[in-house]
């Protein structure tokens, strides 16, 4: 049994119109709204009525993707601290997530440290750096970021996949609580 904190009686997926849905939960994968239409087109049970149902499957949909669709997912995320950060063309809740681990104020020499390792990263992988960062601070993301650009390619790809499912609940949590006040 799912615990009361973990359903939003004013929101109710199952009961929302396709637009409805995509307005509210079309985002929760950085510019990948073809994610909440899988989920929608399958059909919206009320398992999906909270918290942990709603994130179990739109993970599924993504989990069971194609490796191409995976990697246009991973590709669509923005880099830390990066340039699209600094010309303001984030996503709101991009520019959010970024500014709660104060990834807006980083010193140059922390900014150039960055911009190196965003770099190396693409290069390697030919995907952006992704960590979930609310709740981490810029010293914490940089030691993660210098401790994963040596991974393989498989493990990061991995990595990258559960860091982004990692955001999709942090944000799938956001919505619900702000739904409630």
């Amino acid at each position: 049994m799912m615990e009361p904190a973990n359903e939003n009686r004013r929101i109710r997926p199952s009961e929302m119109t396709i637009e409805e849905f995509l307005n509210t939960f079309g985002g929760v994968y950085e510019h990948s709204s073809w994610i909440a239409e899988a989920v929608f087109e399958g059909g919206l049970t009320r398992d999906f009525d909270t918290i942990a149902g709603l994130h179990d499957a739109l993970r599924n949909v993504v989990d069971n993707a194609s490796r191409e669709k995976q990697l246009a997912l991973l590709r669509a995320h923005p880099d830390l601290a990066g340039k699209l950060a600094v010309s303001g063309e984030l996503t709101a809740e991009s520019t959010d997530e970024q500014a709660s681990a104060q990834l807006d104020k980083c010193t140059p020499e922390e900014f150039e440290e960055f911009q190196s390792l965003n770099d190396t990263y693409k290069g390697r992988f030919h995907f952006p750096y992704i960590l979930a960062v609310r709740d981490r601070n810029r010293q914490e993301i940089l030691q993660n970021f210098r401790s994963r650009v040596n991974n393989s390619p498989d493990t990061e790809f991995a990595e990258a996949l559960k860091q982004v499912h990692r955001i999709a609940l942090l944000r799938i949590e956001t919505i619900m609580q702000d739904k409630t006040e």
